[in-house]
C-alpha cells in the first residue's frame, strides 16, 4: 500500500509503499476514502523538517534536553546514534480521515466490515490507503454524511474541545482570533449554539468566509473594525471568551485578547501561538486562561486511546470518540457546513506535489482533502506465594546442525523500535555473514524505515508468513514486554533459534508457555538479551578479580530515574512493573559474576514510588543487593556495582571505568571507552557464531529461566513480606 511520509533530517517528502498493517485485537482495518490536509499543524511539522539542526533545536527545546540527559546516561556515540536515527527516519503525516472498515480485530463489535467510520490520531489515522484504528479512535458515520464531510471528523473534534472549554452560554458574545481551518470550525459551532462571534484575521478571504458561515462581523486584528464590532455588540464590556486559533510567533494575539475581553473573562488557546501573556494586563481583569488539549479527555492516555478502556459518561461526558461522534452528527444534521472550507480536492497520487504547493504558498487553503483510488471524482462538487517453583528446564537439543561453510545467517526482526534500530541492528547490518531477511511490525511505516536503513530483504506485517519460512535461520523479538513470551513461543515451535529482549516473560505462565514449547518442539535454541554480561571492561574485571574461595557481597546501584508521561513502561496493567521488565538485566548480572544461580529473593519498596530493594541469596552464601531507584539525581550515574569477597574488591563505574583492588594493588581499566559499550556487540556475535556452527547458546537455559524466575519472585516477595525460596523442580 502507499502512504504518505516525511524523512525529519531531510525534509524529503515521499509518497512510500509500506506493508500493509496487522488488524489487532481492539480494533479496526480501515480502507481509507478521504484524509484532511490539517494546513496548520501539518505544514508547521513539513516547515520545521526544512529548518537547519539549529533551527530543529530552537524549535524543539524539548528534545534537546532530553538529548543532553542520555549524553550523560549513554554517552556522545549512542546517544548520536539513537539522534540520527530518529532523524533519519520517514515518519508519517495526517491524523484526520474517513473510509471503510475492511477487518475487523478480536473485541470488537460496534462496527462490521463494510461500515462506514471517522478516524482520529496522528498515530492511526494517517495518509494511508489502510491504517488500524483503536475503539476509541473510530466513530461511525451517521446515514446519509457525505465521506467527504466525515473525514473533518477530527479537526472538528478539536474545534469542539474548544469551544467546550470556553463555557459558552447563550446569547454571550465570543471573539475567535485566527480564521484557518480550526478558527472557521469554532466560529460554526458557536454560532450553532447561541453566541455571536467577531473574527480576527488578517487575511480578508478568510474574514467573508466566516461571515458567511455565521460570524456577526470580522476583520483585519491590526484595524479598528474588530474593536469596534466588539464594543457595539457588548456594550462596550468586551467580549466573553477568546480562542486562540492563530498560529507562528507573533504575540499580538495575546495582547488583542487581554484588550477585547472583559472582566473576568475566559481566553481558550486552541492553537500554537506565543503566550507571553502581559501580566499587568490579564491581572488587573483577573482573566481565566484555558489550554484545549486536542480532541478532548483521553488524549495521550494509552490506557484510553489504545486499550480501549471508556472513561464513564457520568464522570467524564465528553471523551475524545464521543467529542468525534458529536461533531459527526452536527454535521449530518446541517448544523455545521464544513464543504465551503474544502479549498481543493487531489489524487493521492498528487499528495507529494499537494504538500510541496501549500509548503511553497502556490496553493492557498483552509482545507484539502485527498481522495483514494476507489472514491469517484464525479460525486464531488469540486474536482479540485512463600515458596516459588523454578521450573524444570526441558530437555532440548544440545545443538543445532551446523551451516554450510560461507553461507550467510538469515535473520528476521520482529520489532524495530528505538532499541532495536539503536542497539542491536546497526551491529548486525555491519557483520560479516549475516544477511537480514525480514523485518516484520505492525505498524508499516516503522517496518519500511528498518528495511530502508538497514537493508532487510523484505518488510511485512505477515508474523506467520516469517515462522514458516524455511530460510529463516533465527528470529528476534524486540517488541514490547507483553507480547516477548508469546511471539517467543511462536518462533521456537517453528524451528527457529530466538533472541528475546529482557523480559523473556511477565508472569508464571507466561514462563511455563515458553519451556513447554522448548518440550514439544525439542528446540532449545534461546537467548535472552542480558548483555551486561557480555561488556568488556566487565569480562576484564572479572578476571583481574580471580577465582572467590569464600562468600562474596555484591552491591548494585541502578539509578534508574523517573519516566516521562506516557511511556509504555508505565502501562503496568498489560507491560508489568519496571523491574518486572528490566530487572532481569542486574540478576543476570548479579549471577554471572558470583557463578551460581540464586536461591532466594527478598524485597522491599517503600511507599509512594517505585524504588525497590531486592536482596538474593545463593547456594554458598554469597548475597548480592539490587536498589532500583527512581529517585536519584539524574546527573548521578545510572549503574554502579561493588563485588567484595576474599579481601578484594571489584567495582564498576557505569560501563565507564573498572577497578579491581587485591591488598595494596589496585588494577583500573586502562583507559576510558569512546563509550559505555554494554556488551550488545559482543552479544549478538556469540548469538550469530552459535547459530553459524550450531553450537551451545550463549546463556544455558538453565541460566535464563532463574533469572527470569528471580524477578518474577519479587512480586512475591513484596506481597508476602518474607523471602522467597527458590526451589528447583525435580
Amino acid at each position: 500500500m502507499k502512504q504518505v511520509v516525511q524523512n525529519y533530517k531531510s525534509g524529503e517528502l515521499a509518497l512510500l509503499d509500506v506493508p500493509v498493517p496487522g488488524c489487532k485485537p481492539g480494533g479496526v482495518l480501515v480502507r481509507t476514502a478521504y484524509s484532511l490536509i490539517s494546513t496548520g499543524t501539518e505544514l508547521m511539522k513539513v516547515s520545521e523538517a526544512g529548518m537547519s539542526m539549529l533551527g530543529k533545536a530552537r524549535s524543539r527545546p524539548d528534545q534537546v534536553a532530553k538529548v543532553v540527559q542520555s549524553v550523560a546516561t549513554n554517552g556522545v556515540p549512542a546517544t548520536y546514534r539513537k539522534v540520527m536515527g530518529k532523524l533519519d527516519s520517514y515518519t508519517p503525516l495526517g491524523y484526520s480521515l474517513c473510509g471503510v472498515v475492511e477487518q475487523v480485530g478480536a473485541g470488537i463489535d460496534d462496527v462490521k466490515v463494510g461500515d462506514l467510520v471517522a478516524c482520529a490520531g496522528n498515530e492511526h489515522a494517517l495518509h494511508a490507503e489502510l491504517n488500524w484504528v483503536p475503539k476509541n479512535l473510530y466513530a461511525p458515520v451517521p446515514d446519509g454524511l457525505a465521506p467527504r464531510h466525515a473525514a473533518f471528523g477530527t479537526v472538528g473534534s478539536i474545534a469542539l474541545q474548544g469551544v467546550r472549554q470556553g463555557e459558552s452560554r447563550l446569547g454571550e458574545v465570543a471573539l475567535v482570533i485566527g480564521l484557518g481551518l480550526i478558527g472557521q470550525l469554532v466560529v460554526q459551532l458557536l454560532a450553532a449554539s447561541g453566541v455571536r462571534v467577531v473574527g480576527a484575521d488578517p487575511d480578508p478571504v478568510r474574514c467573508e468566509l466566516a461571515e458567511r458561515l455565521g460570524a456577526a462581523a470580522c476583520g483585519d486584528p491590526a484595524s479598528p473594525a474588530v474593536e469596534s464590532a466588539v464594543a457595539e455588540l457588548t456594550d462596550g464590556h468586551g467580549v466573553d471568551q477568546v480562542y486562540l486559533a492563530a498560529g507562528g510567533g507573533s504575540n499580538q494575539p495575546v495582547e488583542l485578547a487581554a484588550r477585547l475581553c472583559r472582566d473576568r473573562g475566559r481566553v481558550v488557546d486552541i492553537g500554537k501561538c506565543r503566550l507571553d501573556l502581559p501580566w499587568n494586563a490579564y491581572y488587573e481583569k483577573e482573566l481565566d486562561v484555558r489550554f484545549s488539549r486536542s480532541y478532548g479527555p483521553g488524549r495521550y492516555d494509552p490506557e484510553y486511546e489504545i486499550e480501549g478502556r471508556d472513561y464513564p459518561i457520568g464522570y467524564v461526558r465528553w471523551t475524545e470518540r464521543r467529542n468525534l461522534a458529536c461533531f459527526l452528527d452536527l454535521v449530518a444534521r446541517g448544523r455545521v457546513d464544513v464543504e465551503p472550507l474544502i479549498t481543493r480536492t487531489a489524487a493521492f497520487d498528487d499528495a507529494v506535489e499537494t504538500y510541496q504547493r501549500l509548503k511553497d504558498g502556490d496553493l492557498k487553503a483552509v482545507a484539502v482533502l485527498f481522495r483514494y483510488p476507489e472514491q469517484v471524482a464525479e460525486d464531488e462538487p469540486s474536482a479540485d506465594v512463600p515458596v516459588m517453583t523454578v521450573p524444570a528446564v526441558p530437555g532440548g537439543t544440545s545443538g543445532a546442525p551446523a551451516r554450510a561453510a560461507r553461507t550467510p545467517v538469515r535473520l528476521a526482526f520482529v520489532g524495530a523500535g528505538n532499541y532495536a534500530t539503536s542497539m542491536l541492528l546497526p551491529h548486525l547490518a555491519q557483520r560479516d555473514g549475516v544477511e537480514l531477511s525480514t523485518v516484520v511490525t505492525t505498524t508499516a511505516l516503522s517496518a519500511a524505515n528498518a528495511q530502508r536503513k538497514f537493508g532487510f530483504r523484505e518488510a511485512t506485517t505477515d508474523l506467520d508468513a516469517v515462522l514458516g519460512d524455511a530460510s529463516v535461520d533465527a528470529v528476534f523479538v524486540v517488541t514490547r514486554h507483553s507480547s516477548h513470551a508469546e511471539l517467543t513461543r511462536k518462533a521456537l515451535l517453528a524451528g527457529k533459534a530466538v533472541f528475546v529482549e529482557k523480559p523473556l516473560a511477565l508472569t508464571e505462565d507466561e514462563l511455563a508457555g515458553v519451556l513447554a514449547a522448548v518440550e514439544e518442539s525439542g528446540n532449545d535454541r534461546l537467548q535472552v538479551g542480558f548483555n551486561r554480561r557480555f561488556a568488556p571492561l566487565l569480562q576484564e574485571a572479572r578476571k583481574r578479580f580471580g577465582t572467590r574461595t569464600g562468600p562474596a557481597s555484591l552491591r548494585y546501584l541502578v539509578n534508574a530515574g523517573r519516566l516521562d508521561h506516557g511511556s509504555w513502561y508505565l502501562q503496568q496493567g498489560t507491560e508489568g512493573s519496571r523491574f518486572a521488565g528490566e530487572g532481569g538485566h542486574f540478576v543476570d548480572t548479579a549471577s554471572w559474576l558470583l557463578g551460581a544461580d540464586p536461591v532466594s529473593v527478598y524485597a522491599l519498596a517503600p511507599s509512594g514510588n517505585e524504588d525497590l530493594q531486592v536482596v538474593l541469596g545463593y547456594p554458598d552464601g554469597s548475597t548480592a543487593t539490587i536498589s532500583y531507584v527512581t529517585t536519584g539525581a539524574a546527573g548521578f550515574p545510572k549503574e554502579t556495582l561493588d563485588l567484595v569477597a576474599d579481601g578484594k574488591v571489584l567495582q564498576l563505574d557505569d560501563f565507564v571505568r573498572t577497578s579491581v583492588y587485591d591488598g595494596r594493588k589496585r588494577w583500573v581499566s586502562s583507559r576510558l571507552p569512546k563509550a559505555r559499550d554494554k556488551g550488545q556487540a559482543a552479544e549478538l556475535a556469540a548469538f550469530v557464531r552459535a547459530v553459524r556452527t550450531g553450537g551451545p547458546m550463549p546463556v544455558p537455559l538453565g541460566s535464563l529461566v532463574a533469572t527470569t524466575t528471580a524477578t518474577l519472585a519479587v512480586r512475591a516477595a513484596l506481597t508476602g513480606g518474607a523471602a522467597v525460596t527458590l526451589a528447583e523442580a525435580r
